[in-house]
């Protein structure tokens, strides 16, 4: 597989924008990024990312091309038909999709993508925005050994912990199930602060307290303290809606096993309420508001 050549981005959102851009300034390659939105493409530009016509001019141009799409359904699409990214794919590119997606469709690219005589990878990243802008996300990938070993120095460029999680679908399956855990212990953390309050207990010397105790976590100090106490939840970042799209990804899984996720589950209902509410492009720990809409 190709371990030069130049860079494609397809998709430059939330995140999809600071990964190109960390790419361009880190990876001492040329990079070409492509979206149906004209602002994004002339910020890149002014670091030196070419802006695509079109998703065919990506393809034809990258050897590496990293999807940053809202979710599989895009994903797919875009895969789709005569004109899809896999008809379009050649021998030694690499295709990689960045977003959280079903592992099954992961399996199925692969195989489409091989066929062509291309690589595929599930690469989806995990952490914040400012995470993102800072380059230090966390990537799961699911890849063939040889597809992972040619796509690690690229990931470094804005990833600061990388995972070879398996096979193709396997870094779905764990970031679905890392985002799932997630969602849980946000719902925890709303649910202690809503009590702690109505007991006159203050929210800050609450989570204080956790973070030094045996209740400590990442969604304690960012998504509890930055997001639940000062009751902050603004849009352009990850959204109830697409958090409630990776919780139906992980219970798709568990109910094709047969587990009960009565967790997940109770995480979802409250997603789909904040949605109900208005909050859907709100930052997703607004799932919160539930507890206090219910005084």
């Amino acid at each position: 597989m190709s371990a030069a050549g130049m860079i494609g981005c397809i998709g430059l959102g939330v995140m999809g924008e600071p990964i190109c851009r960390n790419l361009v300034q880190k990876s001492g390659r040329r990079v070409i990024g492509f979206d149906t939105r004209e602002a994004p493409l002339a910020r890149l530009a002014a670091q030196g990312v070419c802006a695509a016509a079109g998703v065919a001019e990506v393809m034809r141009e990258a050897d590496f091309v990293f999807l940053s799409l809202p979710s599989g359904r895009e994903v797919a699409a875009l895969c789709a038909g005569a004109e899809g990214l896999p008809a379009q794919a050649r021998r030694g590119q690499i295709i990689v999709d960045l977003g959280t997606s079903p592992p099954a469709l992961a399996r199925d690219l692969t195989e489409r993508f091989a066929a062509r005589g291309a690589g595929f990878a599930d690469a989806p990243v995990a952490r914040t925005r400012a995470a993102a802008e800072r380059g230090e996300l966390s990537v799961m990938v699911g890849a063939a050994p040889e597809i992972f070993a040619a796509l690690r120095p690229l990931l470094e460029n804005f990833a600061t912990d990388i995972t070879h999680c398996g096979p193709p679908g396997a870094g779905q399956v764990v970031k679905i199930l890392n985002n799932m855990v997630l969602a849980e212990t946000v719902v925890a953390l709303s649910e202690a602060l809503a009590i702690a309050r109505g007991e006159g207990v203050d929210g800050a010397l609450l989570f204080e307290a956790l973070a030094r105790g045996s209740a400590d976590s990442f969604a304690l100090r960012n998504h509890g303290m930055k997001a639940l106490l000062p009751g902050e939840f603004p849009e352009r970042a990850f959204s109830a809606v697409y958090a409630r799209k990776d919780l139906g990804y992980a219970l798709d899984l568990a109910r094709a096993q047969g587990l009960p996720v009565a967790g997940a589950e109770n995480a979802a209902q409250l997603l789909e309420r904040a949605i109900a509410a208005g909050d859907g492009e709100r930052y997703w720990p607004v799932l919160s508001r539930a507890f206090t809409r219910s005084r």
